[in-house]
């Protein structure tokens, strides 16, 4: 049987910890240490669990060695089949996303069917070669960019991709669709850490298990223009490390 390599090959090729693990199965991190190492075993509910998670069967989760699979390390591992469409002319369009849709993006993502119904458009100065999603954006957030800005994401095929301080459309299972700028800390703590452009927001960590589907900011299309004096509510890059050191401390802090 093979559950116990899996788990630990599994948790690593997403960029988990054992604590972030731990918390999806509501057990202690001990317990995560204890499968890996094969001194233990999840119940019933716990292996449905780790399944949904990683997005794997249960049955290849006990019995085949999923590391001789892929070869997927963390930072390449695949975050879905992506659903699209195309028009008569066999070209993809750029599928819109506007915030009443956004509610029932997340129940109809990988349905092409919904994709389809969604309008589209094109654009000539985009690559090619990437696919193309907008979202119309709500909230002051991420002032000077206005609520009900259209920002066009090129969709990322693993997480690894995410490259710090860049700006992310990312459609997550409890947040939503949101537009933030992005810190990966992966690697060093297994968590996404996202940030707004407007001081006023706190910036919030997020494991990615929770992640969806993430957009690459590539463009955006807006009626208004950027107000000068809303530069004063932005945040600079030196706020943001300022502001995720702060939140490293209440993290500690916690526990």
């Amino acid at each position: 049987m093979y559950l116990s390599k899996n788990i630990r090959f599994l948790r690593q090729r997403a960029g988990m910890t054992q604590e972030a693990l731990s918390e999806q199965l509501g057990i202690q991190r001990t317990m995560i240490s204890a499968y890996e190492d094969g001194r233990s075993e999840p119940k019933l509910s716990g292996l449905v669990t780790l399944a949904e998670v990683f997005g794997v069967s249960m049955d290849g989760l006990i019995s085949r060695d999923l590391s001789k699979d892929d070869g997927q390390t963390a930072s390449n591992t695949p975050l879905k089949v992506l659903a699209i469409t195309l028009d008569k002319e066999d070209r993809e369009g750029i599928c819109m996303v506007s915030q009443r849709a956004a509610a029932g993006y997340l129940n109809g993502y990988s349905d092409t069917e919904f994709v389809g119904n969604l309008p589209q458009f094109h654009l000539p100065n985009l690559p090619q070669n990437r696919t193309y999603r907008a979202f119309e954006i709500s909230g002051d957030s991420m002032l000077p960019v206005q609520p009900g800005t259209i920002i066009i994401g090129a969709y990322l095929e693993s997480l690894g991709d995410v490259k710090s301080a860049k700006t992310y459309v990312l459609v997550t299972k409890n947040e939503g669709v949101v537009y933030k700028r992005v810190f990966n800390y992966l690697t060093e703590r297994g968590k996404f850490f996202l940030v707004s452009d407007n001081e006023m927001y706190k910036p919030f960590e997020i494991d990615p298990s929770e992640v969806v589907e993430v957009w690459e900011a590539k463009a955006f299309i807006s009626t208004e223009f950027p107000n000068p004096r809303e530069r004063d509510q932005t945040i600079t890059l030196e706020d943001i490390g300022r502001m995720i050191q702060d939140l490293k401390a209440e993290v500690i802090k916690a526990k």
